[in-house]
């Protein structure tokens, strides 16, 4: 009577943890936007000690509806996507076919290599999109 109980409840536990491995895929909207971007990596070179962090990401709607960007998220509070306290990203939807472009700035004030992602979340085909900026800033100069 153990066993069968035993080789019950294995059996049953077994068939759940079939049941939760099915997902369902959601199926993409084909009028959905899309970012497509010039590039997604910003390499800032070599740089001097607090010289201008401030860059830009282009990128057009490649999309069949009007895109709107909800929010962009640096990775650390170095990587600034507010820009003299405002949205460094269009408030406005980007039609079809039309660019923008999205203000990051990194805080030069930091000596050596760095490498921060930004997430950017909007109504996209895919509703998070990662870019990168990469860089290395100068020691500090003496006597500052």
């Amino acid at each position: 009577m153990k066993k069968l109980m035993s080789l019950l409840i294995a059996f049953f536990g077994f068939g759940m943890f079939l049941n939760a491995q099915e997902s369902v895929i959601p199926s993409m909207d084909p009028n959905a936007p899309e970012m497509k971007f010039e590039t997604e990596v910003i390499d800032y070179g070599v740089i001097d000690y607090d010289a201008n962090g401030l860059r830009e990401f282009k990128f057009t709607n490649v999309g069949k509806s009007p895109l709107t960007i909800t929010s962009v998220q640096g990775e650390c509070g170095c990587t600034a996507t507010t820009i003299d306290g405002k949205p460094g990203w269009p408030q406005e939807p980007i039609l079809p076919g039309k660019s923008g472009v999205i203000k990051v700035k990194y805080d030069t004030k930091r000596e050596g290599r760095f490498e921060k992602n930004v997430t950017i979340t909007s109504n996209a085909k895919y509703a998070s999109k990662k870019v990168r900026i990469k860089g290395e800033i100068k020691a500090k100069p003496a006597g500052n």
